[in-house]
């Protein structure tokens, strides 16, 4: 889609449908004013017959009937004038973006509300337009409508703040393809071809395990959990180092990347498989982030860490009571093959300790349990540090996307003690996503550490807002807002 900036004010905008907002018990603003003359007062009469009161996601859509050079009107509320940060000006340009598709109708023209930031309606508009349709096929009797231009009208410097959005749009939206892409087209090689894609930027380098190199290095947890698969694990590291950065203090991200999770020899039932492609989210967040960051050059290095394979019930498959001698050398007794994202995520962990950086924090669709304790809006948020707890909480509101601090309770991690070994993969029942998050603590030494446990907003069943169906892109922008880009 073309994004770009409307020099003139909102009655001279080409197009099908042009958008302007109204706070909450505010007045009509100059450009709906304007629109509302051109039409005769048919706005203001339509808003007053319709109880418009300028509430989140109210609505008005008119036809302009040829009095304006648009085919249709959308006058929208915003809400209280100050409390339109991030997902509110997302959801409001969002929501013109759809339904602009939806009418069918090309050109979309977005005027900026007074006090609201540019960058998130560009970003809104992007993610509001994109559906998956990779492997649908197109009706010939009702083609498939892309909304393929769309612009920004105000004044000031809207070029800037149109490619940021661009550039997180795109981390975003690969990051939701990736997640919404069935299993066999997101396999461990496709993982290991996004990250390869990015070997050719300023100040990146890629590196690639396959898997003679993942065994040789003793890397027990994704040797073990990969065993039942016909496809080969990948480990995955882009590094992007930009002259003069402290490696001190860089940050490694590292994501969960079981691209198909049957639960192994511990089977799921048929039900319980049908969603395990977007078991990968954490990859797709932390890959769909360093895509965005290594564009917009942040100036602390950035390391991105993926263990990447699937979960299968082969002959060769890791069987319940084995022993697993981890990456870092602790010894693992395997109480669940369906617990197999820490395993794979302790070796990932383990890998970015070895790297010294100031921050490590792990992205995981790691249990069910986090989705039963806080909902599918929000994500289960571990740290044994409150600066770090408070540095990622500033940046998960910095990015408007919602996250929970959850406790790690000394008694819970007493339930991983085993008799055979260090530890075992699985706590009691209760507390299973706190027990997940002490079993990673484990592996991160003494490096600062937060894990965050997407499990509840990395996939969505249904349209809302900015976000749309499939894989929801979550936490790219957290990290894109704690990477200080």
């Amino acid at each position: 889609m073309q994004l770009s900036v409307h020099a003139g004010d909102a009655t001279t905008f080409q197009g099908g449908l042009l958008v302007v907002g109204r706070f909450a018990e505010g007045a009509p603003s100059a450009a709906e004013q304007a629109l509302d003359a051109a039409l005769g007062g048919a706005l203001s009469k339509a808003a007053a017959r319709m109880l418009f009161k300028g509430k989140p996601r109210q609505k008005v859509v008119l036809d302009t009937l040829g009095r304006l050079p648009v085919e249709k009107v959308m006058l929208m509320g915003l809400g209280k004038a100050g409390d339109t940060a991030g997902a509110v000006a997302r959801d409001f340009a969002a929501l013109g973006a759809r339904e602009a598709v939806a009418a069918r109708l090309d050109g979309l023209g977005v005027v900026v509300p007074e006090g609201v930031d540019a960058t998130e309606l560009a970003l809104g508009i992007e993610l509001g337009a994109w559906t998956y349709t990779t492997l649908i096929t197109d009706d010939p009797d009702a083609p498939r409508f892309e909304l393929s231009r769309a612009a920004l009208i105000g004044g000031g410097d809207l070029a800037t703040p149109l490619a940021r959005a661009a550039t997180l749009a795109e981390g975003v939206v690969l990051a939701r393809q990736l997640t919404t892409e069935p299993p066999n087209v997101c396999t461990p090689e496709r993982l290991a071809q996004v990250a390869r894609d990015m070997a050719s930027l300023p100040d990146v380098t890629v590196t690639v395990l396959e898997k003679d190199e993942i065994w040789a290095r003793g890397m027990g947890g994704l040797v073990a959990v990969s065993r039942g698969s016909s496809r080969d694990p990948r480990f995955i590291h882009v590094a992007y180092q930009p002259a003069g950065a402290d490696p001190a203090q860089a940050i490694a991200m590292v994501g969960k990347g079981i691209t198909f999770d049957s639960g192994g020899l511990c089977i799921k039932t048929a039900q319980g498989q049908t969603e395990m492609h977007m078991d990968m989210g954490g990859a797709a967040a932390v890959l769909g982030a360093m895509h965005a960051l290594v564009r917009l050059r942040p100036k602390q290095a950035i390391h991105c860490i993926v263990g990447a394979c699937e979960n299968m019930p082969d002959a060769d498959a890791y069987k319940p009571s084995e022993v697993l001698t981890m990456y870092s050398g602790r010894t693992v007794e395997v109480l669940n093959t369906d617990a197999e994202g820490r395993l794979v995520l302790a070796d990932a962990i383990h890998y970015a300790t070895e790297l010294k950086p100031g921050l490590i924090i792990d992205l995981a669709t790691l249990t069910g349990a986090a989705l039963v304790a806080l909902g599918p809006y929000y994500t289960a948020l571990y740290s044994d540090d409150d600066a770090v707890a408070d540095r990622v909480l500033a940046a998960g509101k910095a990015a408007d996307e919602r996250l929970w601090r959850m406790p790690l309770d000394p008694k819970l991690a007493k339930t991983l003690e085993s008799k055979r070994a260090d530890s075992t993969n699985l706590g009691i029942r209760w507390g299973g996503s706190i027990t997940a998050a002490q079993f990673l603590q484990q592996f991160k030494g003494d490096t600062p550490w937060c894990h965050l446990d997407i499990a509840g907003p990395a996939m969505s069943d249904k349209a809302d807002g900015y976000i749309n169906a499939g894989g929801t892109g979550f936490g790219v922008m957290t990290l894109v807002a704690l990477a200080g880009a």
